[in-house]
């Protein structure tokens, strides 16, 4: 059997909860992270049919991309949706869990899913976050370096973009004076001692920089370590909204719709004025997507893939891409395959399985 709490801890060490928006409501809905899961049922949204699958199939553990529990709950009665599946999985004693803006905002997550759909190569966040990262500084004797710089980047610290165990290195003098039952790693107590030091500096996730400083604390040989944690504006290539990169070999923007209605098999596309060019860089967000506009425009996408766009948003185009509106459900359909092989990468041998009775709530005519 597998904890409850190993599963979330795993999907929230790929998406941290700290990366949702603020509207959202991400993470364990229902269940007791100290349950033992008998099984996964993978879907985009959960319903009472959907519990009553997870029931059939003896799984204990729903994971969906859209929460259940958004707005708050005032009452479990029955009378909404929301409280009907939440007292369904109460009484059957099926978990809950939700990744949702958190796995909106991470590469690899919903809107690498989609690029990968439409076989984008150079992938890059749209619009990446800010105030994701910490520099952490710590001044440590030379002889001892290798051994707390390792601490450090085995807790997490140390990765840019696609390289680790990146760190910067500057060697000085600190000089300390140990009161009266100190017992200093080097010099005496009472006495002011000079000791060659390295300034050891490298870059962590915020999430991280708790874990990152114990294990340093550990690591290092000092009874008081000096270090300094300081908070950075710079932008994070690995964690932001949207995703943009360019066909491996471009179409006509009518080819393109075609390829685009295939692939994401959606009954209509609503879509901007054609431009009569081809279209060759493609910017995507799952979802709704309207606020990330400017930012496929100011990055030169050709087309910018989304949902629920709003009448006046297509005005926005202003003649620079295509907005072309797949819908909610299509653009963010594949999130369940992502969980999917997350898990079972994670997993292997665990019951993890996709749900068959999930449907589209939205129809065409």
């Amino acid at each position: 059997m597998i904890r409850l709490s190993a599963i979330t801890g795993y999907l929230e060490g790929l998406a941290p909860l700290s990366l949702q928006e603020s509207y959202d409501n991400s993470g364990l809905q229902v269940g007791d992270p100290g349950m033992d899961v008998t099984g996964v049922l993978v879907v985009l949204d959960v319903s009472e049919e959907v519990l009553l699958e997870a029931e059939k199939l003896g799984f204990n553990l729903v994971v969906s991309h859209h929460p259940v529990i958004f707005g708050g709950l005032k009452s479990i009665t029955g009378r909404s949706e929301a409280e009907r599946i939440v007292k369904m999985a109460i009484q059957k004693e099926i978990a809950i869990y939700s990744g949702h803006t958190n796995f909106d905002a991470i590469a690899g997550g919903v809107n690498s899913a989609l690029a990968n759909r439409l076989g984008l190569v150079d992938q890059q966040i749209l619009d990446p976050m800010s105030e994701t990262l910490k520099k952490v500084v710590v001044f440590v004797p030379h002889a001892q370096l290798e051994q707390v710089r390792q601490a450090m980047f085995e807790a997490g610290a140390g990765e840019i973009g696609a390289y680790d165990s990146c760190s910067f290195n500057a060697e000085g003098s600190g000089s300390y004076r140990g009161s009266v039952g100190t017992h200093p790693f080097a010099g005496e107590a009472g006495v002011l001692h000079q000791e060659p030091e390295t300034r050891l500096e490298t870059i962590v996730p915020a999430e991280l920089a708790g874990k990152v400083v114990r294990s340093m604390l550990r690591a290092h040989p000092y009874e008081e370590v000096a270090y300094d944690i300081y908070p950075l504006d710079n932008k994070d290539p690995r964690r932001g909204m949207g995703m943009i990169g360019r066909l491996e070999y471009p179409m006509d923007e009518e080819v393109f719709l075609g390829f685009l209605k295939d692939r994401f098999r959606t009954g209509v596309i609503r879509h901007s004025e054609l431009l009569g060019k081809q279209v060759k860089k493609v910017a995507v967000c799952g979802g709704t997507g309207s606020f990330l506009l400017g930012r496929a425009k100011a990055t030169g996408a050709d087309v910018f893939v989304t949902g629920d766009m709003k009448y006046h948003q297509f005005f926005e185009a202003e003649g620079k891409l295509v907005v072309m509106d797949i819908g909610h459900f299509e653009s963010e359909q594949f999130t369940r395959e992502l969980f999917y092989d997350l898990l079972i990468k994670k997993f292997p041998k665990f019951a993890v399985r996709l749900s068959e009775t999930e449907k589209n709530p939205i129809k065409y005519f």
